[in-house]
């Protein structure tokens, strides 16, 4: 879908910022910071601050375009997949990977009758990358 629709059915109006914004967030796979995406598009859009990153990206989430993550204790994340799905955070690398929802929650959810509106499922430990890295470190190593 145009992003420029998307923002139109959700009742936001259509600046530069915002549509550059909206487009970065819907082609990253990483999670990107406040801070990520004001250095990705600075040059794109001159006038753009970190106060209107993270203005925009609280609006959007405010409308479900994106979701903010807490799963770094250091840093808000942003997602522009808003399908259901979960997330690893590796505490080595800080790397934050998608993990299907399908696999997490086999056998369904029972809420004892209460409306669920959003899942926030967040694994942390080490990614499969650290832990070869970590592998191939140690058998190199002297003992």
């Amino acid at each position: 879908m145009d992003v420029r629709q998307k923002l139109k059915d959700c009742g936001i109006g259509i600046t530069k910022p915002r549509v550059a914004i909206l487009e970065y967030l819907m082609k990253q796979c990483t999670h990107p910071t406040v801070d990520d995406i004001y250095q990705a598009l600075v040059s794109e859009v001159p006038t753009l601050s970190r106060t209107t990153v993270y203005n925009v990206v609280k609006l959007f989430a405010e409308h479900g375009l994106v979701n903010t993550l807490g799963i770094d204790d250091r840093n808000v994340c942003v997602d522009g997949d808003t399908t259901p799905h979960g997330h690893f955070f590796c505490k080595e690398c800080g790397r934050i990977i998608d993990v299907p929802l399908t696999e997490l929650s086999a056998g369904g959810f029972d809420c004892d009758g209460n409306m669920v509106t959003e899942v926030h499922l967040y694994y942390k430990g080490v990614c499969s990358e650290c832990m070869s890295k970590r592998e191939t470190d140690e058998s190199r190593s002297p003992r």
